[in-house]
């Protein structure tokens, strides 16, 4: 849609408001502001996005496996300073450094 009213404004000289109408963009400005970034980048620059980059699956199970751990060994802790854990929370032995469970 970007590259398309680029076209418009250069083939055919339609003014940002013509553009906006005809493609149903919400804002004459929007088109003025992506002439503006592909006269400076060129047709690379409207495709960058905004806002955060998604996380792909594999990103989020290491981060899960990374907080499950983290939860255990902090459940471990509390046990080695006797604090009493609440019901439900089970701990399971955890891997030393060797390999080895505790």
């Amino acid at each position: 849609m970007k590259l398309e009213a680029i076209r418009l404004k250069l083939e055919e000289g339609l003014l940002y408001r013509e553009i906006a109408e005809r493609l149903e963009i919400s804002s004459p400005d929007m088109v003025k502001f992506w002439m503006r970034t592909y006269r400076k980048e060129g047709p690379g620059g409207l495709r960058k996005t905004r806002g955060r980059p998604k996380e792909d699956k594999d990103s989020l199970e290491v981060r899960i496996k990374q907080l499950e751990m983290e939860n255990t060994l902090l459940k471990a802790l509390a046990i080695e300073l006797g604090e009493e854990l609440p019901e439900g929370l089970d701990i399971e032995p955890y891997p030393d450094i060797e390999g080895n469970s505790k």
